[in-house]
């Protein structure tokens, strides 16, 4: 799903609210929320402290309304994100965020459809899963292979589960801002 610039803007004005609000106890400002950002969609928000990863979480699937993946995301990647400490006031002048907005999930037969910068991975091995966004092995500038390994110690699986027969392999875009 490719987003205009005005959906674009209120999706972060949503995400700022909501932040704020557990913040400071600010009350969220109305937005208008039709078309794309009313269709149920998987999305990820990205919380950065001058650059360092400070929270990511997400729903890989469309189970709400993207507008309000984006609003619970963006609080439970400030607040709850089990690898950090939640987000505090002294700090919040310092945090950017990204929001990204994925497309649905294709399986793969062939690794040869990953595309390194196009596509995120995300690979489930019995009660193992793991996903990562497109824009991490562009960052990283991982090629193919290493993108794929990362993706499986994330899901907590030898880095080369992914030649297991009963892995399954998806890729997805998303639409990052």
């Amino acid at each position: 799903m490719t987003l205009s610039a005005e959906e674009r803007e209120k999706l972060k004005a949503i995400v700022r609210d909501s932040i704020e609000g557990v913040l400071f106890g600010r009350e969220a400002t109305p937005v208008d929320l039709t078309g794309p950002l009313e269709d149920r969609c998987g999305a990820f928000v990205t919380i950065k402290n001058s650059g360092n990863l400070r929270g990511c979480i997400g729903y890989v699937r469309g189970y709400l309304p993207l507008h309000e993946t984006v609003k619970e995301m963006a609080i439970q990647a400030a607040f709850n994100d089990p690898r950090f400490e939640p987000v505090t006031k002294d700090e919040w002048k310092d945090i950017d965020f990204e929001i990204s907005v994925l497309t649905p999930m294709k399986k793969i037969k062939d690794i040869d459809e990953i595309v390194v910068g196009v596509h995120g991975l995300y690979i489930e091995k019995g009660v193992h899963s793991g996903l990562l966004l497109p824009q991490v092995a562009t960052e990283q500038k991982w090629d193919r292979m290493e993108f794929l390994e990362y993706t499986c110690y994330k899901a907590g699986l030898p880095k080369d589960a992914w030649k297991s027969k009963d892995t399954d392999i998806f890729i997805f875009s998303a639409d990052v801002f």
